[in-house]
This record gives C-alpha cells, structure tokens and sequence, in this order.
C-alpha cells in the first residue's frame, strides 16, 4: 500500500512538473536554439543518451533545435594513434596539411555520426553535415598570438544558413561539424563554440546554449551569476573575475549577441537535462548573457 502511495505521489509530481513547463513550452514553440555540444556529454556514453533524448523532446515540442559539436580529444587520441604531433600556439591547435585531414575524418566522421546515431536512436530523425555542406560556412585563414600561423584554421566571414532552415521546416535535426570551406576551396577547423556562436548569429537564433564542464560564469566570490548583460561581461573581463578558459566561451556570446542571436546561455553540460532546464523551467541552468 505504502509503495504504492510513493508511487502515486511521483506521477503527480511528474504531472505538476509538465503542466509548470506549458508557459515556456508556449514561449519557444518555433523558435531556433543552437547548441554547442561538447566535453562531458560527448564523453560519456549514458550523458549522450540523456542529452539525444532531450534533443528529440525539444523538437518534439517545435523547438528548432540545431547542433554543433567540437571534438579536441577525439582528433588528439587519433593524431597520436597515426603518430602525427600536436602543436598548440596560444592554446590553439596548429592544423597543418597532415593534421587536416585527420581533424576532418575525426569531425565529419566518428564524432558527428555519434551524435547522429544518438538522436536517431531515440527516435529522432538527425542529418550529419559540416560547416563545407553547401557552402554553409566560409573561412578566412586565423592566425595566433602575434600573427602566428595556425596551418588551416579558420575563422567564419560568411554564413549562409539556408541549409539548415531546410531541415528545421521538416522533421530533421541538423548535427553541424565545425569545418568550413575557404574562398579557394581548402578545409578549414573551426573552434566548435566560434562556430555555433557564427550559426548562431546568421540565423538570428532565440538562444545559444553553450555546454561546458563549469557550472557558468562565476563572480568575484566565486558564486554562478545566473543573467548578465553584454558590458558586465566586458567590465568582469577587465576586472580579471572572467579569466582563463571563460574568455573565450564569452567572447564567443558577445560575437553571437552582436551578429543578431537574441541571448546565449553559459550551460553546466554536466547537469543531467540541462537544456531542459534552461529552456522549460523557471530554475535555468547556467549563466544567460543579452545586450
């Protein structure tokens, strides 16, 4: 009797907790969420589940859901395997003729088809591309610190998402892998949150969500701040509170913001449902950012 008591008590709460989501589940219906996914949900083969069911539950709902994946262990643990070195100036990876290669056949291939099959899995309908797919993303040539030259790593100038808007008017779900395309026809690597923060923009998306493994951007005490604005974000980076791997990751929502995204979110990726929190409760799940 008494388990049976339990039992009734969490279908309720479970009742309770969908008829709490219907007002965010009513203000995203349609609308266009870029997702970097990275760290602790392409690591973990249970996290991937979790989070490929999410995915299809957005889409479910008729939120656009379109995903962008990096993969930096993945292409290390593939370069070492073929005994080709890694370089890094400044933190970035020095992606020369040999390294190209690998990095797409990592990116395009392994990593993007697991996220695929994951999605598919769930009973998701999701297409693999990459940033070269129709011309979507077109490159310059990066350079490092100093003007040092990084081989074939790029930086996006132009985005034509027209692509992936075909898939979001259908039932499909895009898995975007950061290579793009230059104006003479090379391949370039792309920094996975550079290039959602790029997709981001051009498709003028109601949120970006950016998965890390930290829990958002913290204050001085060391506590999450849970909204900011543009110039508080500038005025933390002055005052060296965001500091180390957090410039980039906010660098990249301010490009976002500016380019035409509405917000971008700083997301704990290491929290089970993290999208679904941000998105469909009144708790969130990180750290937001709007002009």
């Amino acid at each position: 009797m008494e388990k049976s008591a339990a039992m009734n008590r969490d279908w309720i709460a479970t009742a309770r907790t969908l008829s709490e989501a219907l007002p965010y589940l009513q203000r995203y219906d349609g609308a266009t969420v870029v997702i970097k996914i990275g760290g602790h949900a392409m690591g973990d083969d249970d996290a991937m589940e979790r989070f490929a069911r999410d995915i299809v539950l957005m889409k479910q709902c008729n939120v656009q859901p379109v995903l962008v994946h990096g993969g930096g262990p993945m292409i290390n643990q593939m370069l070492d395997r073929l005994g080709i070195e890694s370089r890094f100036v400044g933190g970035k990876r020095v992606t020369d003729a040999a390294a190209i290669e690998v990095v797409e056949m990592v990116l395009s291939g392994s990593v993007n088809k697991r996220i695929v099959q994951a999605i598919n899995a769930q009973g998701g309908k999701a297409v693999g591309l990459s940033g070269k797919d129709a011309r979507l993303m077109i490159c310059d040539k990066a350079l490092g610190a100093g003007g040092a030259d990084l081989g074939f790593v790029g930086q996006p100038t132009k985005v034509d998402p027209g692509v992936l808007r075909t898939f979001l008017d259908s039932d499909y779900i895009p898995v975007l892998a950061p290579l793009g395309v230059g104006q003479g026809g090379e391949t370039y690597n792309i920094n996975g949150d550079t290039a959602a923060g790029a997709i981001a923009a051009a498709m003028h998306a109601d949120r970006l969500l950016l998965l890390t493994d930290v829990a958002g951007v913290k204050d001085a005490d060391g506590d999450v701040i849970t909204q900011l604005t543009a110039d508080q974000v500038r005025q933390l980076t002055r005052d060296g509170v965001i500091a180390g791997g957090m410039i980039p990751k906010t660098e990249t929502a301010l490009a976002a913001l500016e380019g035409g995204a509405r917000a971008v979110v700083i997301i704990d990726g290491r929290a089970p449902h993290a999208c679904l929190l941000e998105l469909f409760t009144e708790h969130g799940a990180g750290s937001l950012i709007r002009l």
